[in-house]
């Protein structure tokens, strides 16, 4: 067996389900299955039981349970030992982040880090905000790239990049040649909206708040692909400044700004307050800090 293996029989634990457990640790259902099927024969017992339509842990995975989660503890806490006797960052950190950021915001920061800390492991996690949260809070990322405000008094926040909303559309688009343009104007036009989230939640009070009612043609997951289908002239959108740079320098699609809103995307690490950072992932801060140097950097402490 590995620790992998045994991080995934603590994830189905955990959350009492196998395909939850794949999303969390971005395997598939069948994968999960191969792991828990290789530790029961080679532990010669039932761990788990999946009858009846749900997962509950058995007698025998209750004791493999506690062996098993002090052994992570146990792997953890040596490395660590390890990295700071030697005052060299060392190990492993775990990062969660959405898909904009990981493609928009995080490639310099990875980049600097893993040039002066090369022994040291990097593994991204991609999730939406809710589970970055989440994650944050059960440990099993060592901080999560959110956007702000976040309000969990649980949590340490630092301020990392400051960014706003702008509004996209095609080159060729009526607001195109703007440099902005009012929420009512805006409005006027077939909006392409994210599912869920902050910046869901922030256009929907954007619009009560003007009483617009704006016709909706798309809602998309993914910024990447709201981008995609504003090129198409399927409608026209918001998202982070941050994440059309590149369009906007090729020509592919057009940003204004919004003349009566500024709608804040600014982006945090944010990490469990009780929880005792390895000197790698303080070096990953700072650096994420320090690649910001014109911005304004806040650091919230319990």
């Amino acid at each position: 067996m590995d620790f992998d293996q045994l991080e995934t029989f603590l994830e189905v634990v955990r959350l009492c389900s196998f395909s939850r457990a794949g999303e969390k640790r971005f395997r598939t259902q069948p994968a999960i299955s191969s792991q828990i099927r290789a530790l029961e024969e080679e532990v010669g017992a039932k761990l788990l039981d999946r009858s009846g339509g749900r997962v509950s842990i058995t007698t025998a995975g209750k004791i493999f349970q506690k062996w098993a989660e002090q052994t992570v503890d146990d792997r953890k806490a040596v490395l660590t030992a390890i990295a700071e006797a030697e005052r060299i960052p060392r190990g492993e950190i775990v990062v969660g982040a959405n898909e904009g950021t990981c493609l928009h915001i995080l490639p310099e920061v990875f980049a600097e880090f893993k040039k002066q800390y090369p022994s040291v492991a990097v593994s991204i996690k991609r999730a939406d905000y809710a589970r970055i949260l989440e994650s944050v809070v059960d440990n099993s990322v060592d901080f999560g790239a959110v956007s702000l405000p976040v309000n969990d008094n649980r949590l340490t926040v630092v301020l990392i990049h400051r960014d706003e909303l702008v509004v996209i559309t095609p080159p060729n688009h009526a607001l195109a040649k703007l440099a902005s343009a009012t929420a009512a104007e805006v409005a006027s036009f077939p909006l392409l909206m994210p599912k869920a989230g902050h910046t869901r939640d922030a256009l929907e009070n954007l619009f009560y708040e003007r009483k617009l009612k704006p016709q909706y043609s798309m809602e998309l997951d993914s910024s990447e692909l709201l981008k995609h289908f504003v090129a198409a002239d399927v409608g026209i959108g918001f998202i982070a400044r941050s994440n059309v740079e590149v369009e906007v320098r090729a020509g592919t699609l057009a940003k204004l700004n919004l003349a009566d809103a500024q709608i804040r995307r600014d982006l945090a690490l944010v990490f469990r307050k009780d929880k005792a950072l390895s000197r790698a992932a303080l070096a990953f801060i700072d650096i994420a800090v320090k690649l910001k140097p014109a911005m304004a950097v806040a650091l919230t402490r319990p």
